[in-house]
């Protein structure tokens, strides 16, 4: 008996991250997005309002959630300046945030400056999705980050920024394991091809942020 595949497009957040990419770029993956019928569109803060304008939430048919990521990629900034830019994002239109948190507060194992900074982040209102690295965690720094992410708010654990290690199955399927259902997964970071992305799914993903969303959907329809 043949399985159902799920509906892949609608789980697609279709990014768009390239610095070196400009308006023409942020417009063709907004048109995308609507024509692919994907899940959202995520840009840099800076390009949240242009992708708004092609975003309309009072559009025919489900609009893409348009999802700013804050403190991309390294999250290696003054609480203040991240803080600024969530509200700018969200000011601007943005429907969800994907935060890098302050790793370096976690190497120190020091927890608070870390949950203050997205909680207060969580209390803007917006869907957030934590972006935890977690190829290059050890299992303690993961446990914790996880725990630190949830409890301040944190809807989605995000496996990676997609500047470090591609993502892995035992990737999904640690966060899994460690959220226990309090947060959903999102699995980003070189997602190249349709079984794997349907692997991810399988695994515990029920968003997939990557670059190449039309040629997963064109893959899936073909």
């Amino acid at each position: 008996m043949r399985t159902e595949r799920p509906d892949l497009a609608r789980l697609i957040d279709h990014a768009l991250l390239d610095p070196h990419q400009g308006t023409a770029a942020i417009l063709q993956c907004c048109s995308e997005a609507r024509h692919f019928g994907f899940a959202g569109v995520c840009v840099a803060s800076r390009w949240v309002a242009t992708a708004r304008e092609q975003l309309p939430r009072q559009g025919k048919g489900p609009t893409p959630q348009l999802i700013a990521v804050v403190g991309f990629p390294f999250g290696a900034m003054p609480t203040e300046v991240k803080q600024a830019e969530a509200e700018a994002a969200a000011a601007s239109g943005a429907d969800e945030l994907d935060v890098v948190p302050d790793f370096g507060s976690l190497a120190d194992r020091s927890s608070t400056p870390i949950h203050d900074e997205l909680a207060a982040i969580c209390e803007l209102g917006l869907p957030v999705k934590v972006i935890l690295e977690v190829g290059r965690l050890d299992p303690e720094a993961l446990a914790l980050l996880v725990e630190i992410s949830i409890d301040a708010g944190a809807r989605y654990l995000k496996t990676g920024s997609g500047f470090g290690p591609p993502v892995t199955l035992e990737q999904v399927g640690q966060l899994r394991d460690l959220a226990r259902g309090r947060a959903a997964i999102k699995a980003s970071g070189g997602i190249t091809n349709l079984e794997q992305a349907l692997a991810l799914v399988e695994a515990g993903a029920t968003r997939l942020g990557t670059s190449r969303g039309v040629a997963l959907a064109q893959a899936l329809r073909g």
